[in-house]
């Protein structure tokens, strides 16, 4: 993240995290056995595939909330992922949850690779992971559960700055055209190259 964008980091953007969760708990409900297999707004992953991926990054962000740093080697997928990807997004998600609301963890640093990165940056960006794929999910269920309002215009704000077009191509698809009358949620994953028709 560059100084200009460190000096416009909206200071509650930490605050998002709490909603994000809750959004997706409620979305990953409608999993069910017989939809994993079916296709993502993600291209070429199915939604086990999908809830594999999010609990990787639930679990990246819990760690490095919980112990001031994010390891690089992805964690060796353990039998309740492969069983039950549906609850083990659910633990890890909880986990992550209570590991951010612990004291004192909103003022840490958290270092990534060899940098160093505030926590509250950490949060805000598993607050954008964790809405979108929230998204994600509901879409492969067939629920097309938006991302609440207030929460979708929150993370609008904090989105270009985590997510900068320079570089983007190989995380994320270039941005969709929606409508101008598109809601916060459908202008959200246009930005991250969902098209939410």
């Amino acid at each position: 993240m560059t100084p200009a964008a460190r000096a416009a980091w909206p200071a509650d953007s930490a605050r998002l995290l709490e909603p994000s969760i809750g959004y997706a708990l409620g979305v990953v409900l409608a999993v069910t056995p017989e939809l994993l297999s079916r296709p993502t707004p993600c291209r070429e992953w199915d939604l086990r595939m999908l809830l594999r991926h999010a609990c990787d990054s639930l679990a990246a962000f819990g760690e490095g909330i919980e112990t001031g740093r994010v390891g690089l080697d992805p964690a060796a997928e353990d039998a309740d992922l492969a069983a039950d990807p549906a609850c083990a997004f659910r633990d890890r998600a909880g986990r992550l949850l209570d590991a951010w609301t612990g004291p004192g963890r909103q003022r840490q640093v958290i270092d990534i690779a060899g940098g160093q990165l505030a926590a509250s940056v950490i949060a805000a960006t598993a607050a954008l992971e964790v809405a979108v794929h929230g998204w994600d999910i509901s879409r492969a269920c067939g629920q097309h559960q938006r991302i609440p309002r207030a929460l979708a215009t929150s993370l609008l704000a904090v989105a270009p700055m985590l997510v900068p077009r320079p570089g983007r191509h190989r995380l994320f698809a270039a941005p969709v055209a929606v409508a101008a009358t598109a809601g916060p949620s459908d202008r959200l994953a246009a930005f991250l190259g969902r098209s939410p028709a």
